[in-house]
């Protein structure tokens, strides 16, 4: 069976909001789940600090994802371009995205001829719900959370696509328990509002 092209293995925010540019350029998309398993286990530095899914060794889940199939005029280096922009939101300075080691490749994953995704390291220690709670909510009260790009919105998103990681129930629940609300939208408010509990 001949191969479908070029893929990106979406797990994270960027299944829903993959941007304007990779948008333009999907032709279709497969439901799958990562061939690998994946935690809340990093701050993400374009959006205050939020935990965002990476990669992870040890622990994590397998967690449902779609591989976003380009057109055929796309080839590996411009969907690593895109994809590198997507994630840096830097729309001229590709310099070094040949680079990029943290864009890696799955050949022939789910029919593609190779399938790229983002494997961002995990930098959260200790990686604890308590720790995944306190830099949710400080992301929600600082810019991030004004563009819903913050923590708790992240998770809510996550939660909403069906994610389910070891991590995540506790770390749900240690935020409502910082914000005192009773569910995530409520906690969202909470911290905007700058009235949590510490």
């Amino acid at each position: 069976m001949p191969d479908m092209g070029i893929g990106i293995l979406a797990f994270g925010s960027i299944a829903e909001e993959p941007g304007a540019e990779l948008a333009a350029a999907v032709t279709r998309r497969i439901e799958a789940e990562t061939p690998f398993a994946v935690e809340f286990a990093r701050s993400s530095h374009t959006r205050d600090g939020a935990p965002t899914l990476v990669p992870v060794r040890e622990g994590g889940a397998n967690v449902p994802a779609s591989v976003l199939i380009l057109n055929d005029s796309v080839t590996v280096a411009d969907a690593r371009e895109m994809l590198y922009r997507r994630e840096t939101g830097r729309l001229h300075d590709i310099s070094t995205v040949s680079q990029a080691a943290w864009i890696a490749e799955l050949p022939g994953f789910a029919g593609t001829s190779t399938c790229l995704y983002t494997a961002f390291q995990p930098n959260i220690r200790p990686l604890t719900a308590e720790k995944l709670a306190e830099l949710a909510v400080c992301s929600a009260a600082a810019p991030a959370g004004a563009e819903r790009r913050d923590g708790i919105s992240y998770l809510q998103q996550q939660k909403r696509r069906g994610v389910v990681t070891p991590l995540m129930l506790a770390y749900e629940e240690a935020v409502l328990a910082r914000t005192g609300a009773r569910d995530l939208a409520t906690a969202w408010e909470q911290a905007r509002s700058g009235a949590v509990f510490d």
